[in-house]
């Protein structure tokens, strides 16, 4: 009887087999995880890629591990990832140094799954040869300090097809708050103005982000230009043809008050806010330069002194020593302000370019575009509004 009891208890510890063996103990694994998706763009082949246009990284089910970007002998182009604005799984690749026009580039990105298993994406594409680029003159020139009434103006080489795209990389701050508008005043030219003058003591920056911008038909921007300006004193003054005087203005106090001779019923001044262009101690005027030859009736060629230029159509504050009897009671100059020498010498010394002069009650027309550069205080601003391609 022990024995058998000892036998059956022996067979009750072993467990039932049906050879007599010990079980093994039972064994589970986790499933292989899934690859990571990886993409990019531009898509492989993609020609004619603007240089500025992101590099995107899209990864699902892993995480990015590396990024590479190559020109055509191999060579690495550094950069770095980050997350996309808009979030999701996109990144955003972005060169430490701007891609060049006409140029082949790799772009290889690897993601690894949670096995750490890696997946790779790469694009092979080739970024657009331009048939023009356009480098555009801007003015203020940069480190300069000019008057409340100076716009930014900037020149463009070519004719701008897609004025938009190039107002959009415009971008204009001031350390005092403005409302400006860029308005076109010709295809290539585009002017940035406030509603009433700049603020006094402002600083003002232009950055003109135009490098790989398509301008339209062929243009591109060639390159990026930064222009900073500073917004001097407020110079304001008024020029009344109706009155014979001008009346000077330095932060909104009078300052002087000077008899002055406009022009004459012939050659009448022109009405609006004249802005300073240039300052020249001694010029020739000679009415050749607007098609009257110094030998006809009304024609000349005179040397002038402490001459202010107001405009580009020929008008100027400048020393008269000839008119002085006719200053402050008759306009007879050809179009200018005419001051004793001593008066216009201190308006010289006193202007700077971008002061304003407000000429009104002259019989003459107002500032237009006939008159040259920069007539944009006289153009209303909803009518300067409206000539903004973003509106």
């Amino acid at each position: 009887m022990f024995t058998a009891g000892a036998v059956l208890l022996l067979a009750g510890c072993q467990g039932d087999t049906s050879d007599g063996a010990e079980a093994a103990p039972s064994t589970s694994s986790a499933p292989a995880a899934s690859p990571a998706e990886v993409s990019v763009t531009p898509t492989d082949g993609t020609a004619d890629v603007a240089p500025t246009v992101p590099l995107e990284i899209t990864v699902a089910g892993g995480e990015l591990t590396s990024a590479t970007l190559t020109d055509a002998a191999g060579a690495r182009i550094d950069g770095a990832a980050a997350p996309a604005p808009e979030g999701g799984d996109v990144q955003l690749f972005t060169p430490s140094t701007p891609l060049a026009y006409g140029t082949t580039y790799t772009f290889t990105a690897v993601a690894e799954n949670a096995d750490d298993e890696p997946t790779e994406a790469a694009t092979t594409f080739s970024t657009v040869a331009p048939g023009t680029l356009s480098t555009p003159s801007i003015g203020p020139l940069d480190g300069t300090t000019v008057g409340v009434g100076m716009p930014i103006r900037v020149y463009f080489d070519e004719p701008v097809a897609d004025q938009a795209a190039a107002e959009r990389n415009l971008h204009v701050t001031s350390s005092r708050p403005t409302d400006g508008v860029w308005s076109w005043v010709t295809s290539s030219e585009v002017h940035f103005r406030p509603s009433t003058y700049w603020p006094a003591d402002t600083q003002v920056t232009l950055d003109a982000d135009l490098y790989g911008v398509d301008l339209g038909d062929g243009v591109w921007g060639e390159k990026d230009r930064t222009v900073s300006f500073q917004v001097g004193e407020k110079h304001v003054s008024v020029a009344d043809a109706a009155t014979h005087t001008l009346t000077v203005y330095d932060s909104d106090q009078v300052v002087q008050t000077y008899p002055m001779s406009a022009g004459s019923n012939e050659n009448p001044t022109h009405n609006g806010a004249h802005v300073v262009l240039e300052k020249r101690a001694d010029i020739t005027m000679n009415s050749e330069t607007f098609g009257l030859a110094v030998d006809a009736p009304g024609g000349y060629r005179t040397d002038v002194k402490w001459a202010t230029r107001i405009s580009n159509n020929g008008e100027f504050v400048h020393a008269a020593p000839w008119s002085v009897g006719q200053q402050g009671s008759s306009n007879v100059s050809h179009g200018c302000i005419n001051l004793s020498t001593e008066r216009a010498r201190w308006f010289f010394d006193f202007s700077q370019p971008g002061d304003v002069v407000e000429v009104v009650n002259s019989i003459g027309g107002t500032l237009s575009p006939a008159d040259g550069d920069i007539y944009d205080w006289a153009v209303p601003w909803d009518q300067w509004k409206a000539g903004s391609a973003l509106q």
